[in-house]
């Protein structure tokens, strides 16, 4: 049965956090918050084809990952032409009453979607002779297609992108008459258009590739290991393992989200997934709303930082810079980490600054009973880490391999369990059947909006790389910074964010990515460094308001202000929007030419700044904190940010310092309270 009040399954008053399947009161709520989610629903043979369409698609990119994919040019024009029709079959043109049927325009589109890569496919050598120096047809196809991105990422995710994407347009056809550094020679439309169509430096560029080969690979995992119970599993684990600590329950989301975040790559998705669950049961337990939502909001973030997959974000960064996969992923997990520990530090103190408990042990799932039901779920996770560590294989194949013995596994497990209880064999093979077909078709849908913004990142990218853009901007950054990192540094995080607050992450990622970045690096920051600093600044815009959607969507489940949620997501985030300067500052947190014992003290170092920086923020350690212990506390979990054995010391005085008069303080309110 379901507790009415917690909205938690109990069963022999065992609780356990509700399945993988999104309710109808999540997606509406999901809705009301993520422009993304508001999709046509078909029916009857409409539906059929556009199930049937999902899953064809999914099958070709198995298909690539496995043998290999056609040319470049082929297989990237066809990847989008592909996300651009379910786009316009998916995403009405405006607010319609009837969300059931595609109206006669929007099959036109569909039609033409695929002009462009028909257009390559028989033309390609053609096409790719004439790179610079454009006929008629190759500029009509190459406008048709620009056209196209730009009205299907306009429906999916607003105007935002698009007019980002037409204001670079506009500055490569007349950047002549900019004056100052922004200055170029202007391009006609013709060969502005061409070099975003014939070549992959435009909408065919790196961010495409990424998402024809990477980022649906993963979401298809991740819709698999959604069907095989991977998210109840993550769930009922963090339950076992945490449910019965002081203020359980926030901690089991912050676990939970942070598990789940790491594999699907969606910040909101994943509140609205864990939070209709989580979000209750911290409010009974007796956190208040504004808190509760801020709690899974910062954890569902979080996941997008989080090793291995980090919401596709990793494979991006080794595809821009050139390195390998588990550079990307070791270099991530101690920064990652030490967001979740600021989480669950602030967590703690809130608990016993409240004096809350935690769920009662009897009413948890024990985690040696959980692991010998389902630990088995485990082994495709730790078999796709060893694929892309220590495998050699690349992370294509890594991807596919993975999905196969995913599919195996749930196939094996649930053949086992019908064994077990004697049911049909032949409705087993139709589950599974149904199981393999759902999870495609989910894997694909999931995938356009990210296709689409990556396609229109493109025309972006592609400008800058037309007109030189890059180059002034980095220089005009450092200008503006007065060449001092610091200042730098602040200014870069002020466009990400704002720049985060109206385009998904990943796009917003590698725009700044283009721009941002080369400048750090021209002030002597690591490349690796400069764009872990980038993408982590893009990706807390989902917690930063006015435009904070994770936040807003954990408002939604909680009942709390939605801007009081925001501001208390971005407290409790703290640690994160600090780490991003500590690893500017101090790289060998990101294992940047380091030693094993340097790799330990500087992250020995790093951990006990964030205790400090917890019970700073909270006010709470053993005892309310005064302000005048506070902000030294403060100041020197700064200290310790910074990686320096002369700032190490003052930070180590400082929390000495603390630590005593805390404890001084603690024991003089117990020995009169005993009096």
């Amino acid at each position: 049965m379901e507790d009415k009040d917690t909205g938690l399954h109990v069963a022999e008053g065992v609780i356990s956090i509700g399945g993988d399947e999104l309710t109808e009161e999540q997606q509406n709520v999901l809705e009301q918050v993520d422009r993304e989610s508001k999709t046509r629903k078909f029916l009857g043979v409409l539906q059929k084809v556009f199930l049937a369409a999902c899953f064809l698609i999914a099958l070709y990119h198995l298909y690539t990952a496995a043998f290999g994919p056609p040319l470049t040019l082929k297989h990237r024009s066809l990847h989008v032409a592909m996300m651009l029709s379910l786009a316009f079959a998916l995403y009405p043109i405006g607010k319609i009453k009837n969300m059931k049927k595609i109206p006669w325009y929007d099959w036109i589109l569909i039609a033409l979607a695929f002009a462009a890569p028909l257009y390559i496919w028989t033309n390609y050598m053609g096409v790719v002779e004439r790179a610079g120096n454009a006929n008629l047809m190759d500029t009509i196809m190459a406008t048709i297609l620009i056209l196209l991105v730009l009205e299907s990422s306009r429906r999916i995710s607003g105007w935002v992108l698009p007019t980002l994407a037409i204001l670079f347009l506009l500055y490569g056809l007349f950047g002549r008459y900019i004056p100052g550094m922004f200055r170029h020679r202007g391009y006609v439309w013709k060969d502005l258009v061409n070099h975003l169509f014939a070549n992959t430096e435009g909408i065919y560029g790196t961010s495409v590739n990424v998402a024809s080969s990477y980022i649906i690979l993963f979401i298809i995992f991740g819709s698999v290991m959604s069907k095989c119970g991977m998210g109840q599993f993550f769930n009922d684990l963090a339950l076992a393992l945490a449910g019965a600590s002081k203020g359980g329950p926030a901690k089991v989301s912050v676990v939970a989200s942070g598990l789940l975040g790491s594999i699907n790559g969606s910040a909101v998705a994943n509140v609205v997934t864990t939070g209709t669950f989580t979000i209750p049961l911290m409010k009974k337990t007796g956190y208040t709303k504004e808190f509760s939502g801020a709690v899974e909001a910062t954890a569902s973030v979080g996941g997008q930082i989080l090793p291995p997959v980090m919401g596709a974000a990793a494979f991006i960064m080794a595809e821009l810079m050139g390195v390998r996969y588990s550079i990307i992923a070791l270099s991530g997990a101690i920064p990652a980490l030490l967001y979740y520990l600021g989480i669950m530090l602030q967590v703690h103190q809130e608990a016993c600054k409240l004096g809350l408990k935690g769920i009662s042990k009897e009413n948890l799932p024990a985690v040696g009973q959980l692991m010998k039901e389902r630990g088995y779920l485990i082994l495709p996770i730790l078999l796709l880490i060893c694929m892309l560590f220590f495998s050699g294989k690349t992370v294509i194949f890594s991807a596919f391999f993975t999905i196969l013995c995913t599919l195996g596994l749930h196939f094996v497990s649930c053949l086992v369990r019908t064994l077990k209880n004697k049911g049909s064999l032949l409705a087993w093979f139709k589950q599974m059947c149904t199981d393999f077909f759902n999870a495609m078709v989910e894997g694909v849908r999931n995938t356009v909006s990210v296709a689409v913004a990556c396609a229109c990142v493109g025309i972006v990218v592609g400008v800058i790389s037309k007109t030189g853009m890059g180059l002034n901007m980095a220089a005009a950054i450092i200008k503006i910074g007065d060449r001092s990192l610091l200042l730098t540094l602040f200014f870069t995080m002020i466009t990400c964010v704002i720049l985060g607050m109206g385009v998904p992450s990943i796009p917003a990622y590698l725009i700044t990515a283009s721009i941002a970045a080369p400048a750090l690096q021209q002030l002597g920051v690591p490349e690796l460094a400069a764009h872990f600093f980038v993408f982590y600044f893009a990706m807390f815009a989902n917690l930063t308001p006015p435009v904070a959607l994770a936040a807003f969507a954990a408002a939604g489940l909680s009942g709390g202000d939605p801007m009081k949620t925001g501001f208390t997501a971005v407290k409790l985030a703290l640690t994160g929007f600090l780490i991003p300067f500590m690893f500017v500052y101090c790289p060998q947190l990101l294992l940047i030419d380091v030693g094993l014992a340097e790799g330990l003290w500087v992250s020995f170092a790093a951990v006990v700044g964030v205790f400090m920086l917890a019970i700073s923020i909270e006010g709470y350690w053993l005892r309310p904190m005064p302000l005048w212990l506070r902000i030294p506390c403060f100041i020197g979990a700064l200290f310790l940010i910074h990686s320096d054995w002369k700032t190490d010391i003052v930070g180590f005085v400082v929390l000495a310092v603390v630590v005593l008069f805390t404890v001084l303080m603690h024991n003089k309110e117990k020995k009169a309270s005993v009096a």
